[in-house]
């Protein structure tokens, strides 16, 4: 479906917010390790800047900054306003605008390491947990319909909520199931959602059908 193909953009790719450019070590080094691809000192690095990643994730779940120990204008400055109750680092980290090295100066703490990559996946990571962990969920929901069939006669003009565009790419690819459906180029996951809620309802008024029909037959 993609009639442009040197026009890729990370717009098009699924789960883009896992789908990171400074992750990509993370997800592909391991893969890479079992190809033969990855030598021994890359895998080093690699091991090492992960275990450094989750290391400092620990530590700073389990460090609490006090505020009684800190000056007021000091915490002032970097959250815009006193702090009323003793945080853990990585709850200040999550604020918008708080920077890893700025919260490692308040708290008088040591910095997990002088690498840039180790830091910033590190904040990274403390961020944008809560989002990575929605989409995590929104995969696996997705991959539990990945293979549900779509029936080969399905009139997507009778889909409620379907725009038009949507409706004639379905018609024509006819995809054979929900799976193949997303990976057509301009199908959205909510038009995915609105599919699914079509052969639910579909598979309802089926089997509400049944007991009048067995009473006919």
């Amino acid at each position: 479906g993609v009639t442009e193909p040197y026009r890729m953009f990370t717009s098009r790719a699924e789960h883009r917010l896992s789908l990171r450019e400074d992750n990509a070590d993370l997800r592909l080094t391991e893969a890479g390790r079992r190809l033969g691809l990855v030598d021994d000192s890359r895998w080093a690095r690699f091991d090492a800047k992960r275990e450094a990643v989750a290391r400092e994730r620990e530590r700073l779940k389990s460090t609490w900054l006090m505020p009684r120990l800190i000056p007021v204008e000091a915490t002032t400055a970097l959250f815009g306003q006193p702090l009323e109750r003793d945080y853990t680092l990585e709850e200040l980290l999550r604020r918008p605008g708080v920077g890893y090295s700025a919260l490692m100066a308040l708290a008088q703490s040591e910095v997990v390491s002088e690498d840039p990559e180790i830091t910033d996946q590190v904040e990274i990571q403390v961020k944008y947990q809560g989002y990575i962990e929605r989409q995590q969920l929104e995969i696996g929901r997705t991959q539990n319909f990945d293979d549900r069939a779509l029936p080969a006669d399905l009139d997507y003009a009778s889909v409620r909520g379907l725009s038009k565009e949507v409706q004639q790419k379905l018609n024509q690819h006819r995809p054979e199931t929900l799976g193949q459906a997303s990976r057509i180029s301009g199908i959205t996951p909510a038009a995915i959602s609105l599919l699914l809620v079509h052969l639910k309802r579909g598979w309802r008024t089926s089997m509400s059908d049944a007991p009048a029909q067995a009473v006919e037959q």
